[in-house]
């Protein structure tokens, strides 16, 4: 019986060193999960930063399609405004509602684009309805007429200006 216990008693504690993993072991595994945990906490911290520069953009642009549905009528108050034939006391009602719109507008953060007759064309900035020969050399490449002007909301371009270019 002796012999029974003493193989039982050793059969037990190479059991339980098998179990039991090495302090070299027990260290790796908590490098690896401080690794996992710091990963995560980076990927938490983009996510988070991430959603909340889509967040802002948002509200950047929030009113985008009302502001850009509202263009034309900003348009329409600028062509009745340049009408000959029209009395002052009718102008003056019609430059006080344009002037009280185009507050309203550029409150909510929409911008007309600077465009002037002379600039040089740019595609990226201007819309091309026409080109017509130059009268001069120096006018090649230049804004001779604009039809309608244009509007940014922040920093994107809603609508392009429509220019008419001396080629």
């Amino acid at each position: 019986m002796n012999k029974k216990k003493t193989e039982s008693k050793t059969a037990k504690s190479s059991a339980s060193k098998k179990k039991s993993p090495s302090v070299k072991e027990l260290n790796e595994i908590i490098n690896n999960e401080k690794d996992k945990y710091v990963r995560l906490f980076a990927e938490f911290e983009n996510y988070k930063r991430r959603t909340a520069k889509e967040r802002i953009d948002l509200f950047k642009t929030a009113g985008k399609e009302v502001l850009s549905s509202l263009i034309p009528v900003v348009e329409d108050f600028k062509r009745a405004l340049n009408q000959e034939d029209s009395s002052k006391e009718d102008t003056q009602g019609i430059q006080l509602i344009y002037n009280k719109l185009l507050e309203t507008l550029k409150n909510q953060g929409l911008e007309e684009l600077e465009v002037e007759i002379g600039d040089l064309f740019d595609s990226e900035i201007h819309e091309a309805i026409s080109q017509i020969p130059a009268q001069d050399d120096d006018q090649k490449g230049k804004i001779i007429d604009i039809i309608e002007g244009g509007y940014k909301l922040g920093d994107q371009v809603i609508k392009f200006p429509k220019v008419v270019v001396a080629q």
